[in-house]
């Protein structure tokens, strides 16, 4: 695992023990903790933050977690694909060019709403603002994540003189894991069938760009319905039904065993048989 600022130790540790919160938008809860892999990560001090810079994997790919904790202890992360993360490296540099050419603050001459300079990058259902700004503390490039179909959004802001050290580390990590964000590539299952009096009832596998998928299909007549169930979840979904299964047999064999209980020429019948 590659790993810079050694000498921080007890922050790294610190940080672990407060981010151990899922993947967010990737993948989250403690499923995605059980599949998810963790490759690299480095720390860097900028001011009075700290960043910690993640490289995971799971099922659905490569990813790294940017995280920020302020003096204050308040934290806030984004998740980038690979490709996007190469993307936001390239922003990195046009930014910190533009930066230097600004000069010295100008507190007669700032933009009423902040902003200097501002981009957009979009990844499948993610949008990410990225926003030079400046207030009475000085500039900074805020990183804005929402998601399209809904979800908090969530952002980090980087002091300005720190995009340049940011950018490196993001180059060092892009250099040794490269830009494909990966996922599954093995071949998925087939698609089952299963009939039941009138119904039928077909499992299919798919993958689109949020990751695998069970589609579970229920057909009586001209009546359709169905339910996507996401893989990081299908064990879960095992377990729930194998739960009800087992709470079932019980139930029957309770009952089962009242009956015969309260039916002695029932209990000598089977005693004969």
């Amino acid at each position: 695992m590659s790993d810079t600022g050694s000498g921080h130790d007890g922050a790294q540790k610190d940080y672990s023990q407060k981010m151990d919160g899922g993947g967010g938008d990737f993948d989250s809860g403690q499923q995605s903790q059980q599949t998810e892999q963790e490759l690299a990560t480095k720390m860097l001090q900028i001011q009075s933050k700290r960043f910690y810079l993640d490289v995971k994997q799971n099922r659905r790919g490569r990813f790294i977690k940017v995280a920020e904790i302020g003096a204050d202890g308040r934290r806030s992360q984004i998740f980038l694909a690979l490709s996007t993360a190469a993307e936001f490296r390239d922003h990195l540099s046009t930014f910190s060019d533009y930066y230097a050419s600004l000069g010295p603050p100008n507190p007669d001459n700032v933009p009423e709403d902040g902003k200097l300079k501002s981009e957009m990058m979009i990844k499948d259902n993610r949008r990410y603002y990225l926003d030079l700004k400046e207030n009475v503390r000085g500039r900074f490039l805020r990183v804005s994540q929402t998601i399209t179909r809904g979800g908090p959004r969530s952002q980090i802001a980087i002091p300005a003189q720190g995009m340049i050290e940011f950018r490196d580390a993001l180059t060092d990590l892009l250099e040794e894991f490269g830009t494909n964000d990966g996922g599954f590539k093995g071949e998925l299952p087939e698609g089952r069938h299963m009939r039941v009096d009138n119904k039928n009832f077909y499992f299919d596998i798919g993958q689109n760009s949020r990751g695998i998928y069970m589609r579970v299909s229920e057909v009586k007549s001209n009546f359709r319905t169905a339910i996507t169930v996401p893989e990081k979840c299908w064990s879960r979904f095992r377990d729930i039904l194998s739960d009800y299964c087992d709470k079932m047999k019980k139930t029957s064999e309770s009952t089962t065993s009242s009956i015969t209980a309260d039916n002695p020429l029932q209990k000598q019948t089977s005693n004969n048989m």
